[in-house]
């Protein structure tokens, strides 16, 4: 009876050791190039280091800091119960104003906030059990700008992002290499003053941005629009949400469109007037979109089969498969169809446009492996062989 007793206390404690008591919130320090930088680490009750977690990055926006953020945007309490850690970094200064490094209005700055945000990524993997298939990325304003400069220049590591009151500026746009598809929710005001809806010299309209990530991830050009319960009749605005669906991986973009909003973070706990919208609250559904998905897609999708995947209006076939260079797709007369090839992290390896005439894609230049054909939405296991 002792002995099992003993046992007992013994799984017990083993358990408690392998849980974080509380709730942690961690100021961190670490040198990028010289430069000091630092981060808040939020490490939830719910923390158990025998399992690996999401991580989400939550940037400040500009001339604002890491506190500043993690009470206007904040995930704490998603973090206790959908069990991730979250980190709020600091931005550096230019011109003695807090920022991040994006182009447009932080033209001339030399920060690598790039460099930050991987040594970041590094420090907490090597610390924590960090699921590195699910990091993502959001921010307020320049911080909802600087996740869309991750998802282009760092998107081996970025699996889905947010932005609230953020764009992308043309020099993000032009400069802009995503490695994989990449689901987007984008929150924005209509009355916006600070980041105007339609756009300014140093910012894309809305309508654009959401534009090149609808081409990027090949989804539906055409949105499911709903308009949303108004539940709050006092602050003046009202929201939409535009989702465009069926992207490569069952990746997507989603639009909420704050009808009327400002330049505020929805349901944000500020005592914000009119123009700050409290029928959402943008964290919730920054998190509820973000963590369908990981570095390679929609988690769960439909698993593919080896070489074809049933579409209701055509079944297309990819022949041989596998193959050592030339496959061949079953195209109906005057068939003009678009293709995307992809490796299995979802980067793209080559795409084009192929027709009845000429039906033949080349797959000559790549390596031997496993790779993804993307036609008409539906995705094709190819094996390509020596």
């Amino acid at each position: 009876m002792k002995k099992n007793i003993l046992i007992g206390l013994f799984c017990s404690l083993t358990f408690l050791l392998n849980m974080v008591s509380a709730q942690q919130t961690i100021t961190k320090n670490m040198e990028v190039n010289g430069i000091k930088r630092s981060y808040i680490l939020y490490i939830p009750s719910s923390y158990n280091t025998n399992v690996k977690v999401p991580l989400l990055f939550c940037f400040h926006g500009y001339n604002m800091d890491a506190v500043d953020q993690m009470d206007y945007g904040d995930f704490r309490k998603i973090a206790d119960t959908a069990h991730f850690i979250l980190v709020y970094p600091q931005g550096s200064l230019m011109n003695n104003v807090t920022h991040w490094n994006v182009g447009g209005w932080t033209i001339g700055s030399t920060a690598n906030d790039i460099g930050f945000t991987r040594a970041m990524i590094d420090t907490l993997s090597a610390s924590y059990q960090i699921d590195t298939t699910r990091i993502y990325s959001t921010g307020y304003s320049n911080g909802g700008f600087f996740s869309f400069e991750l998802a282009c220049q760092m998107g081996e590591k970025i699996a889905a992002i947010g932005s609230v009151c953020g764009s992308m500026t043309p020099e993000t746009f032009n400069h802009c290499d995503p490695n994989h598809p990449m689901p987007i929710i984008q929150i924005h005001g209509t009355n916006d003053p600070i980041i105007r809806y339609t756009g300014e010299t140093y910012s894309l309209p809305i309508d654009s941005t959401l534009a090149y990530w609808k081409r990027f991830n090949q989804t539906d050009s055409n949105a499911s629009i709903n308009l949303l319960p108004n539940i709050n009749t006092t602050d003046g605005c009202t929201v939409e949400t535009h989702f465009y669906d069926h992207g490569l991986f069952c990746n997507a973009v989603m639009h909420y469109k704050i009808v009327n909003g400002k330049h505020t973070w929805p349901g944000a706990n500020d005592g914000s007037g009119i123009g700050t919208n409290r029928d959402i609250n943008a964290s919730e559904v920054i998190w509820n979109f973000v963590s369908q998905y990981s570095i390679h897609g929609k988690i769960g999708c439909a698993t593919l089969s080896t070489s074809t995947i049933y579409n209701s209006s055509k079944l297309y076939r990819a022949s041989p498969n596998p193959t050592n260079g030339i496959i061949s797709i079953n195209l109906n007369p005057n068939e003009i169809c678009e293709f995307v090839v992809l490796s299995p992290l979802g980067q793209i390896m080559t795409s084009g446009q192929i027709n009845a005439v000429s039906p033949t894609i080349d797959l000559s230049n790549l390596g031997t492996g496993l790779y993804f054909l993307r036609i008409s939405n539906q995705t094709i296991k190819i094996i390509k062989s020596n």
